[in-house]
């Protein structure tokens, strides 16, 4: 017999450790399924039933009736056809009976394990919770607080009693923490370690997808989809390309992104220590398209080659370099953007070769 006070006092603790009833009952009855067979070495298929009503704890065990016993069976699992007729008239060959095998000193054992099997349970529910809850953090920021570092990496703390480790490869050229400092970082998978049963969160700070989280957080037209991220490219610390569009023909992408006065712009900068960022206007046309993503170098000619998705892009004498960029760089990231391979050429190369090319007329 199990007294009043103990289904009492499990209810209690469900409140007070914010776990469904249903769900705290289910830990308790697996772990009281596996304490029987443990103290009373017995192989059943057993079930748990809670009789709060009655303060009871009941143990069935579940029986497939057959009329001959398969080879190798485990005999405890089964039940012959003509001794199941005996518990129940109308028993057909095949189906379970449950057949109550309670032991008279079952809520002794019961109270005794309580602590144990709990502990045990609960420790395993918080860790799925922990699993649950960064799952849901997949391709999202989350901020954690460093707790240690070495070469290879840095040790956060985060919510629901998580570590990570950050690796150095992952952390931004200049950044620079301090033990109890609290950052943001990109969670790019999460994965159940099935030996600990506690989640593996993989984190990163030079994710190309950190910068748009960014900029949801800082500019409310992205996050609610007014302005939408139609191409990004990153060399993370350096510098971004991010291609925007408006759906709402009184908002100006660029501007929402700046912000009166390019505060917003300066919000996201210094979030991503210092990486600058180049923000133009997405466009159908694919000739303004790459002339856009070349800024601040002026386009003044285009050849498209649709078929291929490729251009070659003609620029001023003057400003070829910079349509080039540093080390290849504005061009790469102009690629990576807009999905086209670009070529770029000097206009007194493109007149000298001969190349026909289409006018970039810009506003």
């Amino acid at each position: 017999m199990v007294s009043k006070q103990f289904f009492e006092a499990l209810k209690y603790l469900a409140i007070e450790r914010e776990i469904p009833e249903d769900r705290l009952l289910d830990i308790f009855r697996k772990g009281l399924e596996s304490a029987y067979k443990k103290q009373y070495d017995k192989a059943e298929n057993v079930t748990v039933e809670f009789q709060p009503d009655k303060n009871r704890i009941v143990l069935f065990a579940n029986k497939t009736v057959v009329k001959k016993l398969p080879e190798d069976a485990i005999a405890a699992e089964y039940i012959l056809l003509k001794d199941a007729k005996e518990l129940k008239k109308n028993v057909k060959d095949g189906e379970v009976l449950q057949i109550e095998i309670t032991p008279k000193d079952f809520g002794r054992l019961a109270a005794s394990q309580t602590k144990q099997i709990l502990n045990q349970g609960l420790r395993d529910y918080e860790k799925e919770l922990a699993f649950n809850f960064f799952k849901e953090k997949e391709n999202e920021i989350v901020v954690g607080t460093v707790v240690a570092m070495n070469d290879s990496f840095i040790t956060l703390n985060m919510d629901k009693n998580t570590s990570t480790n950050l690796p150095a490869s992952e952390v931004l050229p200049g950044d620079a923490f301090s033990i109890g400092d609290r950052i943001k970082v990109y969670v790019t998978k999460v994965e159940l370690q099935q030996e600990k049963k506690r989640p593996k969160v993989y984190v990163s700070r030079k994710d190309k997808n950190m910068v748009r989280r960014v900029f949801e957080q800082v500019v409310p037209e992205v996050l609610d989809g007014t302005v939408e991220i139609m191409g990004l490219a990153r060399d993370a610390g350096d510098r971004s390309k991010i291609a925007v569009m408006s759906f709402n023909d009184n908002v100006d992408p660029i501007g929402a992104c700046l912000g009166q006065g390019g505060h917003r712009i300066k919000e996201i900068i210094r979030q991503l220590n210092g990486e600058k960022m180049d923000v133009f206007n997405w466009h159908d046309d694919p000739k303004y398209l790459i002339a856009n993503a070349l800024q601040p170098a002026v386009t003044v000619g285009m050849i498209i080659h649709p078929k291929e998705k490729e251009a070659v892009a003609i620029v001023e004498d003057d400003y070829l370099s910079l349509a080039i960029g540093k080390r290849g760089q504005n061009v790469r990231l102009a690629v990576q953007a807009t999905g086209w391979k670009i070529d770029i050429k000097s206009l007194t190369d493109a007149i000298k070769e001969d190349l026909h090319f289409e006018r970039v007329i810009r506003n």
